[in-house]
């Protein structure tokens, strides 16, 4: 058909009308809103930039007309309202294939943007993948821009969208001035000084992390909100409890998950310790029995908050939380299960072979490593107590030299970094020590405890006061032995939540996140990969810095180290390594496997039956090779890597600035070769998914039983001759509850528990696309689908592992068979709440 011809014809969906020389691209965008959001009218308008053909005069794409969002469709799905907006855009025939869009809110109501399509007249579907709160205009002052999902490297930018590319950058990077607003999307860095409270006094005085020799840490997002009143250096916090402290609108949870983690909250609370706290039968502040704990788990009287509850929480929170409680508080009480460790076996807390076990499969199984020498040194030089004749009788023949040569003794070791805090610690009422637990490998791969050394500082420097104690089934030494155990677990509890868990998951990412918004494009492939990963993890840190590692919060409340847990975990900080965060590279500094070119992981594992080893490796393998792949997509040479100018700047701001306390450690990868990316990638998807999913979601299983992760001691083990030896040998089960924490103090660690091990129904699991318009490259969606074949395959290994009878550890005297490192691919949000398995790509909760 000629260019005279003046009809006009279908092409593709699209309209092409000779006449008018115009063309009509259509398209949809989808707007998405809680249930509990009130209705509110949209008022908004979109134009389209030419990712193709560029506008002289302004040096960016061709810019459409405005189209509006008018007349939308509304259909709910699983609690939430998505709505669709049809446009059309009326553009030149020479207008190009859009790149990029703008979206201005023209009401006074934020709304959600979930995605957008467009189909272009003889061309493919363009898809947007947005995610993103778009706030009204009155307040942004400015428009909101997404580009296609199309990837590309900065010097591979159209024309038309590179000065676009970079204003969008340069309009994320604060200047670490100014305090952030609600909608605002502005990434700074800022260090830990939002943990104190100097005004509310001076027990609410905690150091600042980061920034000095004293206390390194990693930073986090910046609020710059005003300084206390007491100290300049510290920033002030709200009177009252609210969910408004600041995350950039892209980091914030969804309004659905928001309500689920409420509820989740309050349901846990009224469920737990609250009873406790309105109990007026209580003569002691301690359990009086095993049985009296047990029945924490079975009460369902519904506990509305009213009366003194509710006066006292508004005290506390803010108006629009104090409401969300209160209409949490009236739904039907949910049923707890029984937390896994007693389930089938309701002392199997007790068992020797459980107690060890959960070291290799637990919720902390990142510590245990091979002995090196024998007996145990302290850094300052300092011997162990434990004596050979103190375990060879348990080595099962063989001698400590000949054990020593086969690997065959390992260590739980929390006493150097321990030590030095002790004296602060107890001085408060707390009972603790610092412990080394060595535990003998038997032939069956099964782990044997040897011995308990529980050491205090002595009188002088360098000196210690020491006790070792040795496994019994009976009599007197059975029941020390029992309290030694708990105090090693006291020890195990604390490290896991301050470092395991805190610092080096939550923590230790988040530097990569702000990093990765300031420096990476969008449109950059490695945001694109990454992306996933950083899903709702600001929103939860900066939760868990206003209520659970700070002053007077949760942790503090909980742990045995109680005001210095924060600063513990600085001290901690100092031996942090990136470049052994990755699976491999940890499990060979802690002597646990061996570099093996020809193993797919790279290792070869000494524990033939670590279930968090050997499916660790599974997951660590799969992902390195789905990294590779995609790398493998852009990035043809070292070259490449090396002139990637957008790369190399992030990696540059993570290393002096968001970890900047580590910036002259020398062994930061020089992320100057393709090996450097996959590496640096794969640890940090690793520690975002995998590693956070095996030290969060088994809380419950195992913390959620107080007696199986005791967090503090206010007793110390009694002396042989002394008033509480006397006490104790009367009634040791007494002298045992006596020497845990309260009442409260259990009730609301085990609430905490099962708040951390729930999955919310919006949960997106590694292996499953983030959404269907996350790329439109089909050679990366081919290499994601191979990803996801090998985690499915890595479940049907695991699986087949836990019926395994000769795999003894996966599953225990407990009978909890070893999910945690279970991907659960096909999981789409359907099987919520304590599962016991999943690998979320990101730290979520």
């Amino acid at each position: 058909m000629g260019h005279q011809t003046l009809q006009c014809f279908n092409v593709v969906q699209g309209i092409t009308c000779l006449q008018t020389r115009k063309e009509i691209i259509k398209g949809e965008v989808f707007v998405v809103q809680s249930y509990r959001q009130p209705g509110c009218r949209i008022s908004a308008s979109v134009q389209l930039y030419s990712g193709t053909k560029l506008d002289p005069n302004s040096g960016k794409g061709k810019l459409s007309e405005k189209a509006y969002l008018k007349h939308g469709k509304t259909q709910g799905h699983d609690g939430t309202k998505i709505t669709t907006y049809k446009i059309k855009f009326s553009v030149e025939l020479d207008f190009g294939i859009p790149g990029a869009f703008v979206i201005t809110n023209e009401h006074k109501h934020k709304f959600f943007l979930q995605s957008a399509t467009l189909e272009v007249p003889a061309y493919k579907k363009i898809q947007f993948y947005c995610k993103s709160w778009i706030y009204p205009f009155t307040k942004t002052k400015t428009n909101r821009l997404f580009f296609s999902n199309t990837f590309y490297l900065p010097n591979q930018t159209p024309e038309a969208l590179a000065e676009l590319r970079k204003k969008e950058l340069a309009s994320l990077k604060g200047d670490g001035t100014g305090e952030r607003k609600e909608w605002e999307r502005v990434y700074d860095y800022d260090y830990y000084n939002d943990l104190g409270n100097p005004d509310k006094g001076q027990e609410h005085v905690r150091p600042i992390l980061g920034g000095t020799n004293s206390y390194p840490y990693p930073r986090r997002g910046r609020t710059g909100r005003p300084h206390s009143s007491q100290d300049p250096r510290t920033e002030s916090r709200p009177a009252k409890f609210n969910l408004d402290i600041y995350v950039p609108p892209d980091e914030q949870l969804s309004p659905k998950k928001l309500s689920e983690l409420i509820e989740n909250s309050v349901q846990a609370i009224l469920h737990f310790p609250i009873p406790e706290a309105l109990s007026s039968k209580q003569e002691s502040d301690s359990f009086e029995s095993f049985d009296e704990i047990n029945n924490i788990f079975s009460r369902h009287k519904k506990q509305e908050v009213e009366g003194w509850m509710a006066e006292k929480l508004k005290d506390l929170v803010s108006d629009d939380l104090f409401k969300e409680i209160r209409e949490a508080s009236k739904k039907d009480p949910t049923k707890f299960p029984l937390p896994k460790i007693i389930e089938d076996n309701e002392l199997a807390w007790k068992d020797d072979e459980e107690f060890a076990r959960q070291m290799l499969a637990g919720v902390n199984p990142t510590v245990i490593k091979s002995l090196e020498v024998f007996p145990p040194q302290s850094r300052n030089g300092v011997w162990s107590s434990i004596k050979p004749s103190h375990i060879e009788h348990n080595l099962d023949g063989l001698t400590v030299t000949e054990a020593m040569r086969q690997w065959r003794i390992l260590i739980l070791d929390h006493h150097d970094y321990l030590l030095p805090f002790l004296e602060r610690i107890n001085a408060n009422g707390i009972c603790v020590y610092a412990s080394r637990t060595l535990l003998f490998l038997r032939d069956d791969h099964t782990l044997k405890l040897l011995a308990i050394e529980l050491s205090l500082p002595g009188s002088s420097p360098d000196t210690e006061i020491d006790r070792v104690f040795l496994p019994a089934t009976q009599g007197t030494e059975a029941a020390l032995w029992l309290l030694a155990k708990a105090h090693v677990a006291v020890n195990d509890s604390a490290y896991h939540q301050l470092i395991s868990h805190w610092l080096n998951t939550h923590a230790a990412v988040e530097p990569f996140i702000i990093a990765t918004r300031r420096q990476l494009s969008v449109m950059h492939p490695i945001h694109r990969l990454l992306d996933p990963h950083f899903k709702d993890t600001m929103h939860i840190n900066a939760l868990t810095r206003s209520i659970i590692i700070n002053s007077g919060g949760i942790l503090e409340n909980i742990l045995f180290t109680r005001d210095i847990s924060m600063e513990l975990s600085s001290a901690i900080y100092r031996d942090w390594r990136f470049d052994e965060q990755g699976l491999p590279a940890d499990l060979i500094k802690r002597g646990l496997a061996l570099e093996d070119p020809d193993s797919p992981s790279g290792v070869y594992l000494l524990l033939e039956d670590y279930p968090y080893g050997a499916d660790g490796l599974e997951i660590w393998t799969a992902i390195k090779t789905w990294v590779r792949d995609f790398c493998s997509l852009f990035y043809t040479n070292d070259n490449s890597v090396r002139s990637d100018v957008e790369l190399q700047a992030w990696w540059s701001e993570i290393k002096n600035v968001g970890h900047v306390d580590k910036r002259n450690e020398t062994w930061w990868y020089p992320l100057t070769t393709l090996r450097d990316l996959i590496e640096a990638l794969t640890t940090l998807i690793w520690i975002a998914s995998a590693l956070h999913a095996s030290v969060n979601f088994g809380h419950y299983a195992y913390a959620g039983y107080p007696l199986n992760r005791p967090t503090l001691c206010r007793k110390f083990i009694p002396e042989e001759g002394t008033f509480e030896f006397a006490a104790f040998l009367r009634d040791p089960d007494r002298y045992y509850l006596k020497m845990l924490p309260t009442r409260i103090e259990m009730t609301i660690g085990v609430a905490l528990t099962k708040v951390l091990s729930h999955h919310t129904s919006d949960e997106v699991y590694i292996g499953q696309d983030p959404s269907p318009e996350w790329t439109d490259n089909e050679e990366v969606q081919q290499r994601f689908e191979k990803f996801r074949e090998n985690l499915q395959k890595v479940e049907r290994k695991i699986l087949a592992r836990n019926r395994d009878p000769k795999l003894k550890n996966r599953k225990g005297p407990a009978k909890i068979p070893y999910k945690n490192l279970y991907p659960d691919t096909s999981n789409t949000g359907h099987a919520k709440g304590i599962t016991g398995k999943g690998i979320p790509n990101s730290i979520s909760i």
